[in-house]
């Protein structure tokens, strides 16, 4: 079985991380993990904290943090792009899994946009949309008909993700189940993140995998 973390992020673009690109892969691959996506943030407040003044310049500088940690990883780790969305309009966070440049580039508008509006443009590519920890404090709920998935299980012990609320109700709602270390200081065990026959070393496999249920859930 190959392991893979849904939910990391790191130092050079999450304001909030304290890991550096050594730290997370020597941190995953000594827990047996093949593969990570990196799901760092990205919201207005991390191009703020990027210091761009453009959103087409926030683009450039949150893929230089995936492909450095991708570039350092080869050969010991599959570094997948993912993202942690926030829209403008509450603290809601969402996991993003297939997205490409081309398709950040192409939305300058993302952060106005709401998970009505957003999920549109995820099916139309075939994305995986996936509210993270729904049930923490700040969080609001939404109406899962907007998303495909949620996470499950937040491993972030500095939080009450409420894991077992967000496990019902994605048995509720027949959505995609998710699991992530949410991982942002290297102190934090790598306890999570999906277990599968085939090692994921793309974004189209890891649709595939996570659109046809063939994975287990790691939850320690």
């Amino acid at each position: 079985m190959f392991k893979t973390e849904l939910h990391c992020h790191s130092k050079s673009v999450s304001a909030c991380a304290r890991v550096s690109n050594e730290e997370i892969i020597q941190k995953f691959t000594e827990a047996g993990y093949t593969s990570l996506v990196l799901t760092n943030h990205f919201n207005k407040g991390t191009q703020d904290f990027l210091g761009c003044a453009n959103y087409q310049d926030f683009v450039t500088a949150y893929l230089k943090g995936y492909e450095n940690l991708k570039r350092d990883a080869s050969g010991k780790l599959n570094v997948i792009l993912g993202m942690e969305l926030r829209f403008n309009e509450n603290s809601n966070d969402y996991l993003v899994f297939g997205i490409t440049e081309e398709l950040l580039r192409a939305h300058e508008d993302i952060f106005s946009l709401n998970p009505e509006s957003f999920s549109k443009i995820s099916r139309e590519n075939g994305l995986v949309f996936v509210q993270a920890h729904p049930f923490r404090n700040t969080m609001t709920v939404i109406n899962p008909a907007f998303l495909d998935g949620v996470e499950v299980y937040n491993g972030h012990k500095g939080h009450d993700s409420r894991n077992e609320i967000a496990d019902m109700w994605a048995d509720k709602y027949g959505l995609i189940k998710t699991s992530g270390t949410d991982f942002h200081y290297p102190h934090v065990p790598a306890n999570a993140g999906i277990l599968t026959d085939e090692k994921i070393t793309t974004s189209e496999q890891l649709l595939e995998i996570l659109k046809s249920g063939s994975y287990s859930l790691i939850k320690e």
